[in-house]
Protein backbone atom coordinates (compact mmCIF):
# COMPACT_ATOMS: atom_id res chain seq x y z
CA UNK A 1 0.00 0.00 0.00
CA UNK A 2 1.35 3.52 -0.41
CA UNK A 3 0.80 4.47 3.14
CA UNK A 4 3.84 2.77 4.98
CA UNK A 5 4.30 4.04 8.61
CA UNK A 6 2.67 6.27 11.08
CA UNK A 7 5.45 8.24 11.67
CA UNK A 8 5.05 10.25 14.53
CA UNK A 9 1.97 11.96 17.09
CA UNK A 10 2.51 15.20 18.47
CA UNK A 11 0.37 15.81 22.07
CA UNK A 12 -0.43 18.67 23.88
CA UNK A 13 -0.18 18.31 27.74
CA UNK A 14 -0.97 20.84 30.34
CA UNK A 15 2.28 19.68 32.40
CA UNK A 16 5.45 19.29 29.96
CA UNK A 17 8.20 18.44 32.27
CA UNK A 18 6.07 15.94 33.88
CA UNK A 19 4.82 14.12 31.42
CA UNK A 20 8.42 14.44 29.52
CA UNK A 21 9.65 12.59 32.62
CA UNK A 22 7.04 10.32 32.19
CA UNK A 23 8.03 9.23 28.74
CA UNK A 24 11.34 8.92 29.61
CA UNK A 25 11.12 6.20 32.59
CA UNK A 26 9.00 4.64 29.79
CA UNK A 27 12.00 4.07 27.43
CA UNK A 28 11.92 6.87 24.63
CA UNK A 29 15.00 8.51 24.37
CA UNK A 30 14.43 12.31 24.41
CA UNK A 31 16.43 15.05 22.38
CA UNK A 32 17.31 18.37 22.93
CA UNK A 33 14.83 19.41 19.80
CA UNK A 34 11.66 17.87 22.33
CA UNK A 35 11.51 15.09 20.44
CA UNK A 36 11.46 11.62 22.12
CA UNK A 37 12.19 8.27 20.06
CA UNK A 38 12.36 4.82 19.64
CA UNK A 39 15.18 2.43 18.87
CA UNK A 40 13.80 1.64 15.16
CA UNK A 41 11.23 4.84 14.79
CA UNK A 42 13.47 7.24 15.60
CA UNK A 43 11.64 11.02 16.34
CA UNK A 44 8.20 9.66 17.25
CA UNK A 45 6.41 11.25 20.30
CA UNK A 46 6.80 15.47 20.77
CA UNK A 47 5.09 16.80 23.72
CA UNK A 48 3.55 20.31 23.23
CA UNK A 49 2.22 22.57 26.60
CA UNK A 50 -1.78 22.69 25.77
CA UNK A 51 -4.70 23.85 28.31
CA UNK A 52 -5.82 20.53 27.97
CA UNK A 53 -4.86 17.20 27.26
CA UNK A 54 -5.34 16.04 23.83
CA UNK A 55 -4.01 15.39 19.88
CA UNK A 56 -2.24 17.90 18.25
CA UNK A 57 -1.06 16.37 14.98
CA UNK A 58 -0.54 12.58 13.73
CA UNK A 59 2.23 12.32 11.17
CA UNK A 60 1.94 9.42 8.11
CA UNK A 61 4.78 8.09 5.77
CA UNK A 62 3.92 7.39 1.97
CA UNK A 63 6.70 6.63 -0.71
CA UNK A 64 6.62 8.93 -3.25
CA UNK A 65 5.16 12.95 -4.71
CA UNK A 66 2.31 10.57 -6.71
CA UNK A 67 1.32 8.97 -3.30
CA UNK A 68 0.71 13.05 -1.96
CA UNK A 69 -1.23 13.66 -4.98
CA UNK A 70 -3.89 10.89 -4.80
CA UNK A 71 -4.63 11.57 -1.34
CA UNK A 72 -5.04 15.76 -2.36
CA UNK A 73 -7.21 14.47 -4.71
CA UNK A 74 -9.14 12.13 -2.13
CA UNK A 75 -9.43 14.60 0.35
CA UNK A 76 -10.35 17.58 -2.11
CA UNK A 77 -13.65 15.46 -2.83
CA UNK A 78 -14.59 14.89 0.81
CA UNK A 79 -14.41 18.96 0.94
CA UNK A 80 -11.26 19.17 3.07
CA UNK A 81 -8.91 21.62 2.64
CA UNK A 82 -5.49 20.84 2.07
CA UNK A 83 -2.12 22.72 2.02
CA UNK A 84 0.98 21.41 0.18
CA UNK A 85 4.45 21.68 0.40
CA UNK A 86 7.24 19.71 -2.09
CA UNK A 87 7.03 16.07 -0.64
CA UNK A 88 4.19 16.79 1.78
CA UNK A 89 0.80 17.69 2.36
CA UNK A 90 -1.61 19.33 5.64
CA UNK A 91 -5.10 18.94 6.15
CA UNK A 92 -7.29 18.95 9.66
CA UNK A 93 -9.22 15.97 10.66
CA UNK A 94 -12.78 17.44 10.91
CA UNK A 95 -14.23 16.70 14.14
CA UNK A 96 -11.55 16.37 16.38
CA UNK A 97 -9.21 19.27 14.39
CA UNK A 98 -5.84 16.92 14.51
CA UNK A 99 -3.30 17.95 11.95
CA UNK A 100 -2.83 15.57 9.84
CA UNK A 101 0.58 15.55 7.74
CA UNK A 102 1.36 13.05 5.52
CA UNK A 103 5.00 12.85 3.83
CA UNK A 104 7.75 11.18 1.92
CA UNK A 105 9.44 9.22 4.39
CA UNK A 106 12.13 6.43 4.07
CA UNK A 107 10.45 3.24 5.66
CA UNK A 108 10.72 1.73 8.79
CA UNK A 109 13.03 -1.07 8.81
CA UNK A 110 13.90 -3.25 12.10
CA UNK A 111 16.40 -5.60 11.88
CA UNK A 112 15.55 -9.49 12.43
CA UNK A 113 15.78 -10.39 16.25
CA UNK A 114 16.21 -13.82 16.77
CA UNK A 115 13.04 -15.27 18.25
CA UNK A 116 12.96 -15.58 22.09
CA UNK A 117 13.41 -19.29 23.08
CA UNK A 118 10.28 -20.27 24.97
CA UNK A 119 10.43 -24.09 25.69
CA UNK A 120 6.87 -26.19 26.03
CA UNK A 121 5.60 -29.57 25.95
CA UNK A 122 8.28 -31.77 23.60
CA UNK A 123 10.63 -28.53 22.65
CA UNK A 124 13.10 -27.42 24.26
CA UNK A 125 14.45 -24.32 22.73
CA UNK A 126 16.71 -22.77 25.28
CA UNK A 127 18.53 -25.94 26.52
CA UNK A 128 19.93 -26.10 30.23
CA UNK A 129 19.60 -22.39 30.80
CA UNK A 130 17.25 -19.79 32.53
CA UNK A 131 14.95 -17.99 30.24
CA UNK A 132 16.08 -14.44 29.09
CA UNK A 133 13.16 -12.73 30.67
CA UNK A 134 14.29 -13.51 34.03
CA UNK A 135 17.85 -12.41 33.39
CA UNK A 136 17.61 -9.78 31.25
CA UNK A 137 19.37 -6.43 32.74
CA UNK A 138 18.63 -3.48 30.38
CA UNK A 139 16.32 -1.22 30.61
CA UNK A 140 13.17 -1.54 28.21
CA UNK A 141 13.19 0.22 25.21
CA UNK A 142 10.37 0.30 22.98
CA UNK A 143 11.18 -0.71 18.92
CA UNK A 144 8.53 1.73 17.79
CA UNK A 145 5.13 3.72 17.67
CA UNK A 146 2.87 1.21 16.73
CA UNK A 147 -0.98 3.06 16.86
CA UNK A 148 -3.11 5.70 18.69
CA UNK A 149 -5.89 5.53 19.73
CA UNK A 150 -8.57 8.62 19.75
CA UNK A 151 -12.12 9.41 20.62
CA UNK A 152 -14.40 11.29 18.50
CA UNK A 153 -17.70 12.17 18.49
CA UNK A 154 -18.91 12.34 15.32
CA UNK A 155 -16.85 8.78 14.87
CA UNK A 156 -18.71 8.06 10.92
CA UNK A 157 -16.78 11.42 9.74
CA UNK A 158 -13.23 10.56 11.64
CA UNK A 159 -13.61 6.63 10.03
CA UNK A 160 -14.52 8.13 6.59
CA UNK A 161 -11.52 11.32 6.65
CA UNK A 162 -9.14 7.85 7.46
CA UNK A 163 -10.69 5.39 4.62
CA UNK A 164 -11.59 7.64 2.22
CA UNK A 165 -9.80 10.08 2.74
CA UNK A 166 -5.94 9.20 3.72
CA UNK A 167 -6.71 5.98 2.41
CA UNK A 168 -5.77 3.63 5.50
CA UNK A 169 -7.22 0.21 5.41
CA UNK A 170 -9.93 -1.52 7.32
CA UNK A 171 -8.86 -4.35 9.27
CA UNK A 172 -11.80 -5.17 12.09
CA UNK A 173 -14.22 -3.35 13.57
CA UNK A 174 -16.31 -2.77 16.99
CA UNK A 175 -19.52 -3.12 15.79
CA UNK A 176 -21.30 0.54 15.86
CA UNK A 177 -18.62 1.84 18.14
CA UNK A 178 -14.79 1.45 16.63
CA UNK A 179 -12.63 1.17 13.56
CA UNK A 180 -8.99 -0.71 13.43
CA UNK A 181 -7.28 0.52 10.43
CA UNK A 182 -3.46 0.35 9.13
CA UNK A 183 -1.24 2.67 6.99
CA UNK A 184 1.24 -0.52 7.42
CA UNK A 185 1.31 -4.32 7.82
CA UNK A 186 0.51 -3.60 11.28
CA UNK A 187 -3.18 -4.85 12.62
CA UNK A 188 -3.85 -1.45 13.24
CA UNK A 189 -2.10 1.92 13.38
CA UNK A 190 -5.46 4.23 14.22
CA UNK A 191 -8.33 2.76 16.05
CA UNK A 192 -11.61 5.70 16.27
CA UNK A 193 -14.10 4.97 18.44
CA UNK A 194 -17.22 6.53 18.97
CA UNK A 195 -16.87 9.04 21.99
CA UNK A 196 -18.80 11.77 23.78
CA UNK A 197 -16.24 14.25 23.74
CA UNK A 198 -12.86 14.21 21.02
CA UNK A 199 -10.01 13.17 23.11
CA UNK A 200 -6.57 10.91 23.14
CA UNK A 201 -7.28 7.60 24.25
CA UNK A 202 -3.80 6.38 24.23
CA UNK A 203 -0.70 5.47 22.29
CA UNK A 204 0.69 2.08 21.60
CA UNK A 205 4.47 1.22 21.90
CA UNK A 206 6.09 -1.94 20.64
CA UNK A 207 8.72 -4.09 22.69
CA UNK A 208 10.58 -7.49 21.45
CA UNK A 209 7.67 -9.78 23.25
CA UNK A 210 5.83 -10.56 26.45
CA UNK A 211 8.78 -10.57 28.72
CA UNK A 212 9.60 -7.05 28.06
CA UNK A 213 5.72 -5.84 28.40
CA UNK A 214 6.29 -7.50 31.86
CA UNK A 215 9.47 -5.54 32.56
CA UNK A 216 8.76 -2.75 31.26
CA UNK A 217 5.65 -1.91 32.79
CA UNK A 218 6.92 -3.30 36.52
CA UNK A 219 9.83 -1.26 36.15
CA UNK A 220 7.27 2.05 35.10
CA UNK A 221 4.95 0.78 38.27
CA UNK A 222 8.05 0.46 40.95
CA UNK A 223 7.67 3.17 43.14
CA UNK A 224 4.56 4.54 41.46
CA UNK A 225 1.37 1.95 41.44
CA UNK A 226 -0.64 5.04 40.20
CA UNK A 227 0.09 4.72 37.06
CA UNK A 228 -1.07 1.12 36.08
CA UNK A 229 -4.50 0.91 34.27
CA UNK A 230 -4.56 -2.36 32.72
CA UNK A 231 -2.63 -5.64 32.00
CA UNK A 232 -1.37 -7.81 31.83
CA UNK A 233 -3.39 -9.81 28.76
CA UNK A 234 -3.73 -10.45 25.45
CA UNK A 235 -6.32 -8.42 23.40
CA UNK A 236 -8.59 -10.10 20.37
CA UNK A 237 -8.21 -7.56 17.66
CA UNK A 238 -4.54 -7.20 16.86
CA UNK A 239 -3.79 -10.23 18.86
CA UNK A 240 -0.83 -8.41 20.76
CA UNK A 241 -0.29 -8.58 24.39
CA UNK A 242 -0.58 -5.21 26.45
CA UNK A 243 -0.46 -3.32 29.40
CA UNK A 244 -1.40 0.32 29.60
CA UNK A 245 -0.02 2.91 31.96
CA UNK A 246 -1.03 6.59 32.64
CA UNK A 247 0.91 9.42 32.19
CA UNK A 248 0.68 12.39 34.33
CA UNK A 249 -1.81 13.83 31.73
CA UNK A 250 -4.07 11.36 32.05
CA UNK A 251 -3.18 9.90 28.46
CA UNK A 252 -2.67 6.04 28.47
CA UNK A 253 0.03 4.35 27.07
CA UNK A 254 0.36 1.14 26.33
CA UNK A 255 3.65 -1.76 26.06
CA UNK A 256 2.49 -4.16 23.19
CA UNK A 257 4.23 -7.24 21.63
CA UNK A 258 2.99 -9.76 19.06
CA UNK A 259 0.50 -7.92 16.58
CA UNK A 260 -1.09 -9.08 14.00
CA UNK A 261 0.80 -8.28 10.90
CA UNK A 262 -1.44 -8.38 7.14
CA UNK A 263 1.22 -8.65 4.76
CA UNK A 264 -1.36 -9.66 1.70
CA UNK A 265 -4.54 -7.83 2.07
CA UNK A 266 -5.91 -10.16 0.06
CA UNK A 267 -6.07 -12.87 2.81
CA UNK A 268 -7.37 -10.84 5.35
CA UNK A 269 -11.01 -10.78 5.95
CA UNK A 270 -12.28 -8.43 8.73
CA UNK A 271 -14.37 -8.87 11.74
CA UNK A 272 -17.11 -7.02 13.47
CA UNK A 273 -16.55 -7.77 16.86
CA UNK A 274 -19.16 -7.44 19.92
CA UNK A 275 -19.13 -7.82 23.60
CA UNK A 276 -15.37 -8.70 25.45
CA UNK A 277 -13.62 -9.34 21.69
CA UNK A 278 -14.23 -5.90 20.92
CA UNK A 279 -11.58 -5.75 24.35
CA UNK A 280 -9.67 -8.15 24.83
CA UNK A 281 -9.12 -11.93 24.40
CA UNK A 282 -7.70 -12.99 28.16
CA UNK A 283 -6.43 -10.88 31.20
CA UNK A 284 -8.53 -9.26 33.63
CA UNK A 285 -11.55 -7.03 32.72
CA UNK A 286 -10.68 -3.34 31.79
CA UNK A 287 -11.43 -1.20 34.60
CA UNK A 288 -14.37 1.46 34.56
CA UNK A 289 -11.74 4.33 33.70
CA UNK A 290 -10.18 2.56 30.86
CA UNK A 291 -13.29 2.55 28.85
CA UNK A 292 -14.64 5.76 30.17
CA UNK A 293 -11.11 7.90 31.45
CA UNK A 294 -11.97 9.83 34.90
CA UNK A 295 -11.24 13.29 32.98
CA UNK A 296 -13.90 13.17 30.39
CA UNK A 297 -16.29 15.02 31.87
CA UNK A 298 -13.83 18.02 32.43
CA UNK A 299 -12.81 17.60 28.76
CA UNK A 300 -16.00 17.56 27.60
CA UNK A 301 -16.73 20.79 30.13
CA UNK A 302 -13.63 22.35 28.51
CA UNK A 303 -14.87 21.42 25.12
CA UNK A 304 -18.24 22.91 25.50
CA UNK A 305 -16.51 26.44 27.26
CA UNK A 306 -14.39 26.60 23.87
CA UNK A 307 -17.47 26.17 21.67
Amino acid sequence: MPLHRLSSITVGVPNLAETRGYYTDFGLAPGPDGWLSTQDGGRQLRLVNAPTRQLVEIAIGVDDQDDIDAIAARLDRLGILVSREPGALTAVEPIAGFRTVVRVADRIVQPEQPPTPYNGPGRIERGTGRAPGVSRQHAVRPRKLGHVVMGSTDYTATRRFFIEGLGFKLSDEIKGEGAFMRCSTDHHNVLVLRAPVNFLHHSSWQVDDIDEVGRGATAMLEGNPERHVWGLGRHHAGSNFFWYLKDPAGNFSEYYSDMDCIVDDQLWTPETLEGAKGLFNWGPPPPPSFLHPEDLAALMTGAHQAG
